[in-house]
């Protein structure tokens, strides 16, 4: 009788876990479905940009995808092995990105850039082969604000940057435009106050945007 009840507890079991782990797979095919979609509006929305501009919208559009796929295998596969790879798409997404801003730069100013980006990539890497249960826990508990967060920035990003293409004022393409929870900053060099100014206004006018911060300078 209790060898009979074992056998069925086990079963139980067995069945229990293949459905968790199927919902679990759902779930996280459906997170990188959506994923996936985001980024592909993101993506031609950068369109609408011209020159470095758009080169650097569309790297943007990248990091918040593997950002998003990070959150992703962290909620739903959730082993050292796959959040380490995820981590390792998202720390090369991220360097293609800087190097993309530093082509606006010249001379030593885009050999320090570049130099900076080359050293943030290897020290992201370096800690994501540094994966161990707890980090893994952190990050799950935190993957869902995240993912909502990463999605309104990104959006947010490629409605300020097409706002000022669409301005005569603004040349889109000398200002950085970056957002962190909803925070847009503004870096880059451009011809005139009147130019910064601007392409501030604009940045505030954009739904979503709690504040601007501006670092622009005048060309000299």
């Amino acid at each position: 009788m209790k060898k009979i009840l074992c056998i069925s507890l086990a079963a139980l079991f067995s069945t229990s876990f293949a459905v968790a782990q199927a919902a679990d797979n759902d779930a996280y095919k459906a997170a990188k479905d959506k994923a996936e979609s985001d980024y592909k509006v993101a993506k031609d929305n950068c369109k609408t940009l011209k020159h470095n501009a758009e080169d650097v919208c569309k790297e943007e559009a990248k990091v918040a995808l593997a950002r998003a796929e990070l959150d992703a295998t962290t909620q739903h596969q959730n082993t050292a092995k796959d959040v380490e790879k995820a981590k390792r798409k998202l720390a090369d997404a991220e360097y293609d990105l800087a190097k993309e801003r530093c082509d606006d730069m010249s001379g030593s100013a885009k050999s320090v850039c570049k130099s900076d980006a080359k050293s943030a990539h290897k020290t992201a890497l370096a800690n994501a082969g540094g994966s161990t249960t707890s980090n893994i826990a952190q990050t799950t508990r935190e993957a869902g604000a995240n993912l909502a967060d990463t999605a309104s920035d990104t959006m947010i990003t490629t409605k300020v940057k097409a706002e000022m293409a669409a301005d005569p004022l603004v040349k889109a393409m000398d200002v950085h435009v970056e957002t962190q929870k909803g925070i847009v900053m503004l870096s880059g060099f451009v011809p005139s106050k009147a130019e910064a100014d601007k392409a501030v206004e604009l940045a505030r006018r954009v739904e979503g945007v709690q504040e601007v911060k501006s670092s622009l300078q005048i060309k000299k």
